[in-house]
């Protein structure tokens, strides 16, 4: 574990490579889980507010599910999350033409049309944050979903914290992730 700041991190994070292969595993992290992908309050406004320039990507199923449940619930855990539709797949997501699984809030951002990408826990899939009072702990989930993304980053000798940089920065800041580079210097020989 490194401690930087109010975080403690996996040495996974910096020794663990990845890339996400969409032609491969199709978005099954839009499906996966045992909940929704965890939003802060704020995130959870934003996608209220934003909801009317993304809608029109997702199907009727997934609007009538979001007018039934609302743009974010409570889980079973207490938690902040998108709902989901059958237990099963973000109420966010929908399939392109490849059959892909993507996210119909990033995919107005890319339009132009909003200014907010996605929720930072998709963003940094698949490292989850788990906030504690006084640290943040900042962990590698390990699932046989992201096989070909482990595959592609060995392939690329991409880490994990550089295939993340934009979220991670996203969640704690430049300076903090200057610390990381630092740190992968003594840990990446």
């Amino acid at each position: 574990m490194v401690e930087i700041g109010r975080t403690i991190i996996s040495r996974d994070i910096f020794e663990k490579h990845f890339l996400c292969d969409l032609s491969k595993c199709k978005g099954a992290c839009c499906v996966e889980g045992d909940s929704g992908a965890p939003l802060t309050e704020e995130e959870a406004k934003i996608i209220a507010r934003d909801y009317p320039h993304f809608q029109n990507y997702i199907s009727g199923k997934h609007r009538r599910e979001i007018e039934k449940h609302g743009f974010s619930i409570i889980d079973s855990d207490g938690d902040l999350v998108t709902p989901l539709v059958n237990n099963k797949q973000c109420v966010y997501s929908f399939y392109d033409k490849k059959k892909i699984l993507k996210c119909s809030i990033e995919k107005a951002f890319f339009e132009g049309k909003i200014k907010f990408k996605k929720p930072v826990s998709c963003h940094l899939f698949p490292i989850r944050v788990t906030e504690y009072k006084r640290f943040d702990a900042i962990n590698y989930e390990e699932l046989d979903i992201c096989k070909p993304g482990r595959a592609c980053g060995q392939s690329e000798q991409l880490p994990m914290y550089k295939f993340l940089k934009e979220p991670l920065i996203k969640k704690y800041g430049e300076e903090w992730y200057k610390e990381v580079e630092i740190a992968a210097g003594y840990l990446i020989k």
